[in-house]
């Protein structure tokens, strides 16, 4: 007489499928979207030198996109923006001329200024109509001799 739990055979006892299907799904990694990142270049920009906040991962579908300074969306803080449809680049109330927009969303900022320092934050639109954000930093020092760096109450030894 066979055991209880052994199968019949060419057949499969529930529990052996619920394991099955356990393993299966442990070992199974959905495919993840990349999330949409800004990077400065260099990540620490002595005064007067040209940096790019670089955009990675960014969808190649947007209807468009602009570069706000801060972490608020207001007309009153957009620095650039670029619409899809028209290929236009629109300066915003906040630029200075010395903003450039490329068309992976990347801003390259051109003979930075200490109160270039802060937040700025990308929004986009994806061509579902949906809006995302993303924020980086900008970190802007001057030089006062000697390879050293200085900025905002902070000091930093060292090459640039």
């Amino acid at each position: 007489m066979r055991a209880f739990s052994t199968p019949p055979r060419g057949r499969r006892v529930p529990w052996q499928e619920l394991l099955l299907a356990v393993s299966l799904l442990a070992f199974w990694n959905p495919p993840t979207t990349a999330q949409v990142t800004t990077e400065s270049v260099p990540p620490n920009v002595v005064k007067g030198n040209d940096v790019l906040l670089r955009v990675h991962n960014l969808p190649g579908n947007i209807l468009a996109c602009g570069w706000f300074r801060g972490t608020t969306i207001e007309p009153s803080n957009q620095i650039i923006s670029y619409a899809a449809h028209s290929q236009e680049i629109i300066p915003g109330a906040t630029h200075t001329g010395r903003e450039t927009l490329y068309y992976n969303g990347s801003l390259l900022f051109q003979n930075t200024s200490l109160e270039d320092t802060g937040d700025y934050t990308l929004q986009y639109v994806k061509i579902n109509a949906q809006i995302e954000r993303v924020t980086g930093q900008l970190r802007v020092f001057e030089e006062v001799g000697g390879g050293r760096v200085a900025g905002a109450s902070l000091i930093v030894e060292g090459r640039l």
